[in-house]
Order: C-alpha cells, then sequence, then structure tokens
C-alpha cells in the first residue's frame, strides 16, 4: 500500500497527489512514469512521476480527472492509499549537456516537463518553459518552473500570461535562435503543432507520448505507436521519442479506441453505480418459489 501524504488541487480538473514510493523515489530519473492501481480490480493507469523527495520516500503524481478511474483516484484524501505503484518504467529523458533548451508544456503537460527542466537544470543547461492553459485557473506548476529558468505563460482567452497558443511564444524563442532542443508534452494537437513548427528550424524536438497503456512492460501491445515507419512501444522504447517521426494520426486514431467504454464507466459513476475502483455488481436475484 502507498499512502497519500498530501493533496493539492491545481485547476479544475487537475490534482496533485505526493505519495509514499520510497524505491521509486530514489531512482526515478525525468520522463520515466509509474502504474498505479487504485484497488483489486481496478484500472491500471500510466502516470508521469511530477516530482520526487527520496529524503521522504514520495513521490509527485500529477492526475487529471476526466473518466471514472481517475476520478476515484483524485478522490483519495491523505491518510488514504493506493494499491500498487509500479516502476520506475520507460526510458529516462534524453538531456543535453550543456545549451539552450525549451520546454513546453501544454495543460496537464506542464506537469511532465516539469522534471525534465529539472534534469536539464542540474546539468546547468538555460532552461525556458512555454507553458499554457485556457485561462489562469488551468496553468499549473509556474512556480516550480519560475525556480529552474525563465517561463513565458500563454492562455487561450488573455486572462494571464500571453494571449495565444504556446506555439506562438514557441516561434519567437525560435525566431531569435540559439535553441538547442525543444521538449514538448500535452495534447497531441499540441504536440503536432510544434513538431511541425520546429522542423524547418532543424530543432531537435522530443514528445511524450500517451497511448493506451496496460501493463507497461510491452506483452498487451497497447501502446504502439508509429515512429519514423516503424512500430514502438511507448511504455519500454519511449514515452518519449523525436516529434519529428511520430504517426500522429495514427496515434489520434488509437487514443479513441476505447472511447465508448470510457464514457459508459463514467456514465454509470456518474449513477452512482461505482465505488473506490470497482463497479458496484448488480444485485443477485431472489430464488424463485
Amino acid at each position: 500500500m502507498h499512502p497519500i501524504t498530501a493533496k493539492i488541487q491545481l485547476s479544475p480538473n487537475v490534482t496533485r497527489l505526493d505519495v509514499e514510493a520510497r524505491r521509486i523515489a530514489e531512482i526515478r530519473q525525468p520522463g520515466q512514469f509509474v502504474i498505479v492501481r487504485r484497488g483489486n480490480g481496478a484500472e491500471r493507469i500510466p502516470l508521469t512521476i511530477a516530482d520526487a523527495d527520496p529524503a521522504r520516500g514520495t513521490i509527485t503524481l500529477v492526475i487529471q480527472a476526466v473518466g471514472k478511474s481517475t476520478r476515484e483516484l483524485v478522490a483519495l484524501e491523505p491518510g488514504e492509499a493506493i494499491l500498487d505503484i509500479s516502476g520506475p518504467l520507460g526510458h529516462p529523458t534524453e538531456m543535453i549537456a550543456a545549451g539552450r533548451a525549451v520546454c513546453v508544456g501544454g495543460g496537464v503537460g506542464t506537469a511532465v516537463v516539469h522534471p525534465i527542466a529539472q534534469g536539464l537544470h542540474q546539468r546547468g543547461v538555460e532552461v525556458i518553459s512555454i507553458i499554457g492553459g485556457r485561462s489562469r485557473e488551468w496553468v499549473i506548476f509556474e512556480e516550480e518552473l519560475r525556480r529552474l529558468g525563465q517561463v513565458v505563460v500563454c492562455t487561450d482567452d488573455g486572462s494571464y500570461g500571453r494571449p495565444g497558443f504556446v506555439t506562438d511564444a514557441t516561434r519567437d524563442v525560435l525566431e531569435a535562435g540559439g535553441v538547442d532542443i525543444v521538449y514538448a508534452v500535452g495534447p497531441v494537437p499540441m504536440m503536432r503543432a510544434v513538431a511541425d513548427l520546429t522542423r524547418p528550424y532543424g530543432v531537435r524536438t522530443i514528445v511524450s507520448l500517451n497511448p493506451v497503456m496496460v501493463d507497461g512492460t510491452g506483452m498487451c501491445g497497447g501502446c504502439r505507436v508509429d515512429i519514423g515507419g516503424h512500430t514502438k512501444f511507448a511504455c519500454v522504447d519511449g514515452p518519449e521519442f523525436d516529434g519529428h517521426l511520430v504517426d500522429f494520426d495514427l496515434l489520434a486514431e488509437r487514443l479513441g479506441t476505447y472511447r465508448e467504454f470510457e464514457q459508459q464507466a463514467k456514465t454509470a459513476c456518474d449513477a452512482g453505480s461505482c465505488r473506490v475502483g470497482l463497479v458496484r455488481p448488480a444485485p443477485t436475484p431472489a430464488p424463485q418459489p
């Protein structure tokens, strides 16, 4: 069991949980993730390790509540526990040793670029973080990223920071020159747009992919992605890949594979027919005389 030690609401549907996982906290590296299981019979969910505190033996998970399982996870309170946390999984982020890096985060993806920015900063790399949200209340991890370098905040409605998309701010930084690498994490359309933007500049661009994932060992095949015409498994070959080689159309299509079932589960929960990671079974009919 992995007790929750702290809980913070970061935005209307994004929650930060600090969880006891000492061995993972001691060895995790930027870019790696864990697979969590709320309880017996619950769905296995991949989550990036957004931060870690080896001294306290805790890791930070940032969860966007969009479906049944994620809503049950964020309903946990300090003192309650997650049954299983497996990890760290995946390849660590490919870090440059010197130079200038741009970390682009959209929505909850900002939590994913945070450990990347941390690792770069520790190496002495100049970090510029460009983060965005629909409006001010959706912007997360700004304070943490400001400790690591310059931060440009963008909001769709202009309520905070720079009006517009993160791609607009990224273009300005690229035009100024001197960028050695770009890391982009967020919704598929955003990562695709950043990769398309950086291609003419010849700037290497790393994206973190989020396909359907079950076991985290490459055996289920659910996380198949196409990278430069070759099939890769995001859980063991990634989750980070060269954004200029990713088939984003296929990724978007595969992400919608179970959308109907996810909506059915969410609807059942809204109707009150699920509890703590398990769908409540239908009552057994009484035996007929």
